[in-house]
């Protein structure tokens, strides 16, 4: 008798129960899913100026964005500003625009809705709703910024001081010069609103230089206010360095975790490359400093030392006959007997104590207001970073650290972001003329 094999029937009422499990499943986790669709905006300030864009991204994964929409609310008032809808996109870019004067609104207090839904079949069909509010200042009026001093004469690779009121707190203001901007800082007046800006010349900024104060509120407003002012040139010296194989074989051993290569392939390597990367390292200690001003009278300098090299002088350096490089000596080359006492040039703060490429061990002290004093090619240094020193204290000894073919201090000065000459401020008159009678005048007005 032959095998019969049996076929497997399945029951209507069960392939029909199956089908509407599977689809009340698929209609529960897919299309009536609850995640709500995120909302992501960066840090961004909370005031809006003439003009002001909040961008961010609206995403949904699961059932994609269905809809955008944006609104601004001032004293009970709602002005839309966006009310898009979309074909079920997963990620879309967030750009919402703030003109005020076009909006009709006012300066003062207001705030930003922004409401996202997607296509979820919750909340009968209308979908997952996420929400935000968001509290901001609209200030359309710049910030006006008033110069109390008169009189600023500044020569090339020089240094000056302007002094001005602003009509807003917490503005960024300060001094532009051909684009550099340095910075005013308050705390030296008993009006918060009067701030002292150090400014510099850089030694190949011309007599054609634009300078002004610039003011930025945080609504991102800006003004300009010019003031007199009188640019000299000056000259600088051209200096001419040998290189020799002796300066090499003595040198060029010690940069050997920074460059490569043959001695004096080595030598243009550093001299060029390392010497702007070791300025910016220096420059950059500029960036922060204190409102305070440690000092009171002219910076000293190394006693019985004698001039070996100036500031902003022009240097060709020869090898066996060629020129292999040319670069700026940015500081002052002091030399006395070996291993002399090196004092600090003025009162302040020590913000760095290290060695730096070039330099060698170098002390940066902070003077307050944006100007600092450098002391180079240290053989020892005697004080730490965060240590306040008095003027003439002694801060560490002369050496031949660094690139420096004998012993000798470099000692420079910059304020903010630039070199200045520091003969300017070891000169008492230049001193009273040009910063101290300034700042009594102001106090003696505020």
């Amino acid at each position: 008798m032959k095998n019969k094999k049996k076929s497997i029937k399945i029951p209507l009422f069960i392939l029909l129960s199956l089908s509407i499990i599977f689809s009340v499943t698929y209609i529960l986790i897919v299309k009536m899913e609850s995640s709500a669709p995120t909302i992501s905006i960066p840090p961004h300030s909370d005031y809006i100026g003439k003009s002001f864009t909040l961008s961010g991204t609206v995403a949904d994964p699961e059932s994609g964005v269905r809809s955008i929409w944006a609104a601004v609310l001032q004293d009970g008032k709602e002005k839309v500003l966006i009310d898009n809808a979309y074909q079920e996109q997963t990620s879309i870019p967030l750009s919402i625009t703030v003109e005020p004067k076009t909006l009709g609104l006012s300066d003062g207090p207001a705030i930003i809705r922004i409401a996202v839904r997607d296509n979820s079949w919750r909340d009968w069909n209308n979908g997952n709703l996420s929400y935000i509010e968001k509290e901001v200042i609209i200030d359309t009026v710049p910030p006006r910024a008033d110069v109390l001093t008169r009189h600023h004469n500044v020569s090339q690779g020089g240094a000056g001081l302007v002094i001005f009121r602003v009509t807003e707190p917490d503005t960024v203001s300060g001094v532009n010069v051909g684009g550099n901007f340095f910075p005013g800082y308050p705390g030296h007046f008993k009006d918060p609103n009067i701030l002292m800006a150090f400014f510099a010349l850089d030694h190949k900024q011309g007599t054609d230089t634009e300078l002004y104060v610039k003011a930025t509120d945080k609504a991102g407003n800006s003004s300009r206010t010019g003031f007199y002012y009188h640019l000299r040139t000056k000259r600088f010296a051209k200096d001419t360095i040998p290189i020799s194989d002796e300066f090499l074989n003595w040198k060029m051993p010690e940069f050997d975790m920074e460059v490569a290569g043959e001695a004096i392939d080595k030598f243009i390597e550093v001299n060029r490359k390392l010497r702007k990367k070791n300025n910016d390292v220096i420059l950059g200690h500029g960036k922060e400093t204190e409102s305070a001003l440690y000092w009171n009278q002219s910076f000293i300098r190394l006693s019985g030392s004698a001039r070996k090299a100036g500031f902003a002088d022009h240097r060709s350096y020869h090898y066996k006959g060629n020129v292999i490089d040319r670069q700026y000596h940015m500081g002052i080359d002091l030399a006395s007997l070996a291993h002399s006492r090196v004092p600090a040039a003025n009162s302040g703060k020590v913000v760095f104590n290290g060695s730096v490429g070039i330099y060698g061990k170098t002390v940066i002290i902070d003077h307050g207001f944006g100007l600092f004093s450098i002391y180079s090619h240290l053989s020892t240094m005697d004080v730490e970073t965060g240590q306040e020193v008095s003027r003439g204290e002694i801060i560490g000894r002369t050496g031949t650290t660094g690139l420096a073919g004998g012993d000798h201090l470099h000692y420079g000065m910059f304020i903010h972001n630039t070199f200045v000459n520091p003969i300017e401020w070891w000169d008492g008159s230049w001193i009273q003329n040009n910063i101290t009678s300034k700042i009594n005048d102001v106090k003696g007005m505020y």
